[in-house]
C-alpha cells in the first residue's frame, strides 16, 4: 500500500514537473518564439495568454512588444558649410517580426549596437550633406523684433532643406537598412546640437562684442541725449534770464521815469516858491531902503534888473 502510494506521489510530482515546464504564459507586453536546440520552432506567439511546448526540450524566447528607446552617443561631425558641431540624437524602435528578429539578431542588446551603427550612421550622412543653418531651423520665417535695439538685425538665410526633413531622410534610410532585421524605427529627432569648443569659444566672444556693441550704442544713444536735454536747459535758462532781464529794466526804467517826474515836478514847485520867496524880499528891502524922493538907476547887467525883467 505505502508502495503504491510513493509511486502515486512520484508520478504526480512528475507530472506537475512537466506541466510547469511545458507551460508559460505570455503577458500583454511580450512576444515570444521557441525554439529547439537554439533553432526556432514554429510560428511567433504574439497573442497574450496561456501557452504550450515541449517540456525540457523547448525554449522560450521572450521579446518586448513595446517601443523602445535607443539613445545615440555625441558624435562630432563637420557640416556641409564645414562647421564642427556635436550632434545628439534619439529614436524609438520596436520589434516587428521576432522570429527575423531572433535570426538577426537574437537579443534587445545586439539590437542596440546594430541601431549605433545605423543611426550614427546616417546621422553622420546627413549631417555632412547640409548646410548648419538646415540642420538647426525647420523653415523660412522673419526674425521676431522683441526690443527696438533689435529693428537693425539681418534677415535670416533662407533654408533649402529644414531640420525636420532631414530626420525624416535620416529615419527613412535607417528604416531601409533594418528591413531585414525585423524591426521597425518608429521616430528619429536630434536631441541637441552645439559647436565644438573651440567653435563655441568664437561664437560666444561674438556674442559679447555684439551685445557690447549695442550697449555701447545705447550709451551713446543716452548721452546724445543727455547733451540734447542740457543744451535744451541752458537755452531755456538763458532765454528766462534775458527775458526777466528785459522785464527787470523795463520796470527800471519805467520806475526811473516816474522818480523823474516826481522830482522834476517837486523842483518845479520849489523854484516858483523861492522866486516869490526873493521876489518879495527884494521889494522889502526897496521898501525900506528908498523913499518917495530915491530915484533907482539899473544898468542891463544888474541881477535885479534882469529879475525885473524875467518877472515881466
Amino acid at each position: 500500500m505505502k508502495t503504491k502510494s510513493t509511486i502515486l506521489i512520484i508520478i504526480g510530482a512528475v507530472a506537475a514537473i512537466l506541466l510547469l515546464n511545458g507551460v508559460y504564459i505570455l503577458d500583454e507586453t511580450k512576444q515570444a518564439i521557441v525554439t529547439q536546440f537554439g533553432r526556432p520552432v514554429g510560428e511567433p506567439r504574439t497573442e497574450p495568454g496561456l501557452n504550450f511546448k515541449v517540456p525540457f526540450l523547448h525554449k522560450v524566447q521572450f521579446f518586448d512588444k513595446r517601443y523602445l528607446e535607443w539613445d545615440g552617443d555625441k558624435n562630432q561631425v563637420p557640416t556641409k558649410d564645414k562647421k564642427f558641431i556635436f550632434v545628439d540624437s534619439y529614436a524609438r524602435w520596436e520589434i516587428t517580426n521576432p522570429l527575423q528578429f531572433f535570426i538577426r539578431l537574437r537579443d534587445e542588446r545586439s539590437a542596440q549596437s546594430r541601431l549605433d551603427d545605423i543611426l550614427d550612421g546616417e546621422t553622420r550622412n546627413a549631417v555632412a550633406s547640409h548646410d548648419l543653418l538646415d540642420l538647426v531651423r525647420s523653415s523660412n520665417r522673419d526674425p521676431e523684433v522683441t526690443e527696438d535695439f533689435m529693428e537693425e538685425i539681418e534677415i535670416l538665410e533662407d533654408i533649402s532643406v529644414g531640420r525636420a526633413i532631414i530626420e525624416k531622410i535620416v529615419l527613412e534610410k535607417a528604416n531601409e537598412r533594418t528591413a531585414d532585421l525585423g524591426v521597425r524605427i518608429l521616430d528619429f529627432r536630434f536631441k541637441r546640437m552645439n559647436y565644438v569648443d573651440e567653435v563655441r569659444d568664437r561664437v560666444y566672444d561674438r556674442m559679447i562684442s555684439e551685445r557690447l556693441r549695442i550697449a555701447d550704442q545705447f550709451r551713446s544713444e543716452g548721452q546724445g541725449e543727455a547733451r540734447i536735454i542740457e543744451g535744451n536747459k541752458e537755452r531755456d535758462l538763458a532765454q528766462i534770464q534775458s527775458e526777466a532781464f528785459k522785464l527787470a529794466e523795463e520796470i527800471k526804467g519805467r520806475a526811473d521815469a516816474e522818480a523823474t517826474d516826481i522830482y522834476a515836478s517837486a523842483y518845479n514847485r520849489n523854484r516858483q516858491a523861492v522866486d516869490l520867496y526873493k521876489f518879495l524880499r527884494t521889494m522889502e528891502s526897496f521898501e525900506k531902503s528908498m523913499d518917495e524922493n530915491t530915484s533907482l538907476i539899473l544898468s542891463s547887467d544888474s541881477e535885479f534888473f534882469k529879475y525885473l525883467r524875467r518877472l515881466n
